[in-house]
């Protein structure tokens, strides 16, 4: 169905190809998933199999690529609509229509079908995706989750013969990744669909995959095998394969009941090891004496402004003694919807702190909240000892700091490179701060690069890099691992761990349940805008089917959470 050819992509001013040398055949009717750490190519590969690469992004492509036939280069993205659905990793530059109906009837539209089918399979994927409460609602008001659901479901109804998917569940709460992909298993073994897809957590969907193509470095011929082969050399796998290498089974698992078929005497050996309790990292230090201000923002949205470069004091950069944010009864609407319901939250200096739920729960409304873009209909929030929605942003600058969904709205430099000098002077931070923590986030990211030729974990990275650089007290990071490959999520978290050892508070809305593993002190899980669970993490996460990680699914009963917990563990008790 896809046909590489000695397929290599050069971009304009790049040093190397992001791509070289490939070739593959995608048979018809099978679920092919492209895995590799960050900025490999993979976006870039999927990208000539819609034609999106040249004819839209630019660059010299080499070789050929024949999609049922068709040459990707003599057709332009129209000439392969019909055959051909993408959905890229960014749903918002993908929608043309306002309404989520609008939206999934608009693909079907565009080639002509009848009404009367195009009303059947409208309904059909409404269901099939959970999304039939929200079919009336505008686009915009939806959460960015719901926005991806409403982004594949557009090109689920005109059923194409291939899809193409980077990194479709990204911002998926579990339980609705786990629909997506078993629509695409319906698709696959029902209807003979071809599915080439990327994706970062691998978790969710190395276990559909018919075969892995496995991109090691940039420019690299790709490694070709069946899942269990692959996962065998990759750099990047999920966290049941690591305990299958810690363990040395042969071969490898790759689902929950794979490895838990084969751990009862791994769960023998760690009964007796010294229990990891909560997961909690090491207890923080106190706040410093003295901390720079945050990234400053306006109500409107994330912007830098001259006039917000002086450097705060000190004293009113920590904000007040006591809790860093605070949000009592507090309850929000976002037009006729109802976001918040009177949350009980309070951060403490140190602490991290995971929202979770599904999506539309009320996890960016409430971070949101905490930094003044939206007003409490009641009750009340305070950040840094101020009341958000009533504080200049000049002030409120000073005492928080956010990384929102879409990091491009942090991003306004035509370089990396600006990026940073921009973000070190805005914190008044010393020069190279902001570019050494990028690349300790992701490595090999060229100063003179557009953001905008970024992946969607580079650019993630740079994001987080910008509002690190300031070190606020208070941190808030909506979605932080999206498009980010293992390696990248473990230094991120190994540079949250040392923020929050300073005493900064970190409260970070996230889908990730590795993440949350791996870092958060406490779990807070909201559903239809209200708290449902809050307490340590291992408390919350180890007994809940949705939101335990991996490796507490395989041991439980036994509370480890994380691969490194059973590693060190096991290093004790030889």
């Amino acid at each position: 169905m896809i046909r590489f050819e000695n397929v290599t992509v050069t971009y304009e001013g790049a040093d190397a190809p992001s791509v070289a040398g490939v070739d593959l055949t995608v048979p018809e009717g099978e679920l092919v998933l492209l895995v590799g750490p960050s900025g490999v190519g993979k976006s870039t590969l999927l990208g000539t199999v819609s034609g999106l690469v040249p004819h839209f992004t630019g660059g010299t492509l080499r070789g050929r690529v024949t999609v049922a036939g068709r040459d990707t280069r003599t057709h332009k993205p129209r000439e392969l609509a019909d055959v051909v659905g993408t959905v890229g990793q960014d749903p918002l530059s993908h929608f043309v229509t306002d309404t989520v109906e609008d939206e999934l009837a608009y693909g079907m539209e565009s080639l002509g079908l009848a009404p009367d089918v195009m009303r059947r399979r409208v309904e059909e994927t409404l269901d099939l995706l959970g999304l039939a409460e929200l079919r009336d609602r505008p686009i915009a008001t939806l959460s960015g989750g719901q926005q991806q659901r409403v982004a594949i479901g557009s090109v689920l109804t005109p059923h194409p013969k291939v899809l193409v998917l980077d990194e479709p569940t990204s911002a998926l709460d579990p339980a609705a990744a786990e629909e997506v992909l078993a629509v695409l298993q319906r698709l696959v073994h029902d209807l003979g669909t071809t599915v080439l897809m990327a994706e970062h957590r691998l978790e969710r969907v190395v276990q559909y995959a018919d075969q892995v193509v496995l991109l090691p470095a940039p420019g690299a011929a790709p490694v070709v095998g069946a899942p269990a082969e692959v996962m065998a050399v990759s750099p990047v796998y999920p966290p049941v394969v690591g305990l299958g290498r810690l363990a040395d089974w042969s071969p490898l698992p790759l689902t929950v009941r794979d490895a838990r078929r084969r751990a009862a005497g791994l769960r023998e050996r760690l009964a007796d090891a010294p229990a990891p309790g909560s997961g909690r990292v090491a207890p923080p230090a106190p706040l410093p004496q003295r901390r720079p201000r945050a990234r400053r923002f306006t109500l409107r949205g994330l912007v830098r402004t001259p006039a917000a470069r002086a450097q705060a004091p000190a004293s009113e950069a920590a904000g007040e003694d006591g809790p860093v944010a605070v949000a009592a009864a507090l309850s929000v609407r976002r037009g006729r919807v109802e976001a918040l319901r009177r949350v009980e939250l309070t951060v403490e200096p140190g602490e991290t702190i995971a929202l979770m739920g599904r999506n539309g729960a009320g996890k960016s409304t409430l971070l949101s909240a905490f930094v003044g873009m939206l007003e409490p209909s009641s009750g009340s929030v305070r950040s840094g000892g101020a009341v958000p929605h009533r504080t200049e942003p000049r002030e409120l600058i000073r005492r928080v700091g956010l990384v929102p969904q879409e990091p491009r709205d942090l991003l306004y430099a035509d370089t990396v490179a600006g990026e940073c000098a921009a973000a070190d002077q805005d914190a008044g931070a010393e020069p190279g701060r902001c570019r050494a923590l990028v690349s300790e986030l992701i490595p090999g990211i060229a100063d003179g690069i557009h953001p905008r030729d970024l992946s969607e974990g580079q650019r993630l990275a740079l994001a987080l890099a910008v509002v690190l650089t300031a070190r606020p007290p208070l941190l808030l990071l909506d979605e932080p691992t999206r498009g980010l490959d293992y390696a990248a999520k473990a230094r991120l978290v190994t540079v949250l761990r040392g923020l929050a050892a300073e005493g900064h508070a970190i409260v970070l809305a996230t889908h990730d349940v590795e993440l949350a593993a791996e870092l958060a002190h406490r779990v807070v899980i909201l559903a239809e805008g209200e708290v449902v669970a809050d307490g340590p993490t291992a408390d919350v996460v180890v007994s809940s089917p949705a939101f335990a990680p991996q490796i507490a699914k395989v041991l439980a009963p036994l509370r480890w959470l994380t691969l490194g917990q059973v590693r060190t563990a096991l290093a004790g008790a030889r």
